[in-house]
């Protein structure tokens, strides 16, 4: 199996007419992703052909999942209508709600992060990459060439990070990948996601990237100590990073001694997980639990 998504999974694109949209469409497609529809309020009965195959465009995610059974929405739609599509979302149904777009409003997630909640939705993002589960589907913008399939379980606070961990270890591959996101706000945390990979019998160790700023990586720490039995390796990004400037991610701010990488990596290592210091050292210690597993 794989976490949250699989070959079965029917996925809906919001925003697929848009430049973005279409792009990363045509590449979910070509990766195997079954999308089944796009959803452009006011476009509605149109469609976008990709190779020779025309995709229905629906003017609401209700009628795209009537009409194609959907569970599975990617976004692309610019960060002022974000909210409202991830809200039609949710009321239509979508079991799992995966939103790429960059720079919405904090207040904006936290609303749509709590309706998602409070129906059971697995939202994943904002300002993410989404996820894999190599040779079965691809929701979101991860390059499916350096995605292959193994028995590493990755999550991911930061795109780039994801993408270079995938490339050091392709050789081994993956059982599925997770860019969860680096916003203050998010919807998956890493929490979710190791619980996830625990459970996964497809998953023989997993890899946990986080960034300074925040307590997310201490309270992973807290929760693989108590409940992951299997083999975690983490990196943890800003060892040379500045007392209190804030760097890449909206999140990752240091203040003192807390949200530190050398904060969260004794915090981890104290946990039984081994933290590299760069991802090549990350990948190597890997390697290396992979042959101890």
């Amino acid at each position: 199996m794989a976490i949250w998504l699989d070959h079965r999974s029917k996925v809906i694109v919001q925003g697929m007419t848009g430049t973005e949209g279409r792009k990363h469409t045509n590449r979910m497609l070509m990766f195997g992703t079954r999308i089944v529809a796009g959803v452009t309020p006011g476009k509605g009965g149109q469609s976008v052909t990709f190779e020779e195959d025309p995709v229905a465009v629906f003017n609401t995610v209700r009628e795209a999942k009537h009409a194609t059974g959907a569970t599975v929405s990617c976004i692309f739609v610019p960060p002022p209508h974000a909210k409202q599509a991830v809200l039609d979302a949710i009321d239509a149904g979508i079991e799992l709600i995966v939103v790429i777009t960059e720079g919405i409003p904090v207040k904006d997630t936290a609303e749509f992060r709590a309706a998602a909640e409070e129906k059971g939705v697995r939202l994943i993002g904002p300002n993410c990459p989404g996820l894999i589960s190599p040779g079965r589907s691809n929701v979101g913008i991860i390059p499916p060439n350096i995605a292959r399939a193994g028995h590493i379980g990755l999550v991911s606070k930061s795109g780039t990070l994801t993408y270079q961990m995938m490339f050091e270890l392709g050789d081994i591959g993956f059982s599925s990948c997770v860019g969860i996101g680096g916003d203050p706000v998010i919807g998956t945390t890493h929490i979710d996601a190791l619980a996830a990979f625990e459970e996964d019998s497809e998953t023989d160790c997993i890899v946990m990237i986080g960034e300074i700023g925040g307590d997310a990586e201490e309270r992973a720490a807290e929760f693989i100590k108590e409940s992951v039995t299997k083999p975690v390796v983490a990196y943890v990004a800003g060892f040379t990073a500045p007392e209190g400037r804030t760097m890449g991610h909206a999140g990752a701010i240091v203040s003192g001694s807390s949200g530190t990488a050398q904060a969260k990596k004794e915090a981890l290592e104290k946990a039984g997980v081994k933290v590299g210091r760069t991802p090549s050292e990350t990948a190597q210690l890997v390697r290396e639990a992979m042959r101890k597993a």
